[in-house]
């Protein structure tokens, strides 16, 4: 393979003191793995030589400085801060916090500057985080933020595709939050991210429902019946394939899943319980619908692990192959959706030129 057309990967670094430095090391120690991608850690080289001899590992760290200096066959770390950082694995700091951040703002900076072609996110803490100057959830808004499109959290593994209409909302807000034009845009975006991303001509969507059993026609609740269904129906008759709303509980449980390209969940638990029940461990955190790619592991940052060097990399591993993965198909759909005309008499002496 062409060294200079290997795909680069960034890496920020999430929460040192959870177990981010430890499943990015793991997932990189196989001098093999350079072959199918160049890595860019987002931290400080000092430091992850450090992680690097407490889990007993021999990553070949370059330390670089200018991303223009990115070596193609080696684990890069760029170095976004050189002063030494006091760890305490287990332990929540806002210090600690405010480093995660220095990372993730660097590597996203890379992203949308395209040194860097996609970007892998290790778990940060969302407490910890929180300051004047990142005031977010979590990495999905702060991403809707810095790049273009709308972003929506999309759980993904080899059996099971999740999006979800509401992410990061208290259950009191849901029934609000859900209207017909965030449906519409949550659906688009799944559709338009299942055909471009995941290479799916004509993806069929199951949507879930969004009080139990669908409200029993007004029972339990009349959102269903009064703003999803009929959401839903117009889709559909618009050439769509989505179907629903299905009642929740018995989805699952049921196999029904296995019949669609992805279900839409009305929110957070209710479509990342099943997901992660069923998926925990090979999972991988999509933020779909912007212009550039991001993925993650689908767990937190262990604290209660973290340093021990028990930590499984598989999610974070998936996470960093699916990148690599989407952003092939991605290429592949934007040069199948070129004008053919445009394409094909490019650099000719064609009439149409």
């Amino acid at each position: 393979m062409d060294k200079q057309k290997k795909i680069v990967v960034g890496i920020s670094i999430g929460d040192l003191n959870g177990i981010g430095s430890e499943i990015v090391l793991k997932t990189l120690k196989d001098p093999r793995i350079l072959d199918f991608f160049t890595p860019v850690i987002f931290a400080n080289q000092k430091l992850m030589l450090h992680f690097n001899k407490v889990f007993g590992l021999d990553c070949n760290l370059h330390g670089i400085n200018n991303l223009n200096a990115i070596s193609h066959n080696k684990i890069n770390v760029f170095n976004v801060w050189n002063e030494t950082v006091d760890i305490n694995f287990g332990k929540e700091d806002f210090k600690i916090g405010a480093y995660a951040i220095k990372s993730l703002k660097s590597a996203v900076s890379a992203l949308k500057e395209k040194k860097i072609d996609v970007l892998v996110t290790a778990p940060i803490n969302k407490s910890n985080i929180q300051s004047e100057e990142f005031n977010f959830p979590g990495h999905t808004d702060y991403l809707n933020q810095e790049l273009e499109g709308n972003s929506l959290m999309f759980m993904i593994s080899k059996k099971l595709r999740v999006g979800l209409l509401t992410d990061h909302v208290a259950v009191k807000d849901i029934s609000q939050a859900i209207t017909k034009e965030l449906i519409e845009n949550k659906i688009n975006t799944i559709n338009k991210t299942l055909i471009q991303d995941f290479g799916i001509i004509k993806p069929k969507i199951a949507v879930l429902g969004i009080n139990p059993h669908n409200g029993d026609h007004g029972v339990i609740g009349s959102e269903d019946d009064s703003i999803l269904r009929p959401t839903l129906e117009n889709l559909y008759q618009n050439g769509m394939l989505v179907y629903g709303p299905y009642a929740a509980d018995s989805f699952f449980g049921s196999g029904n899943y296995e019949k669609f390209d992805a279900i839409i969940a009305s929110y957070h638990d209710q479509g990342l319980i099943p997901f992660k029940t069923l998926s925990f461990g090979l999972g991988v955190n999509y933020t779909a619908g912007l212009n550039r790619i991001r993925t993650s592991p689908d767990h937190g940052t262990a604290y209660d692990i973290a340093g021990q060097n028990i930590a499984s990399n598989e999610s974070f591993k998936e996470a960093v192959f699916n990148a690599l993965d989407i952003y092939k198909k991605r290429r592949t759909y934007e040069e199948a959706s070129k004008d053919p005309l445009k394409t094909k008499n490019q650099g000719t002496s064609s009439k149409y030129n």
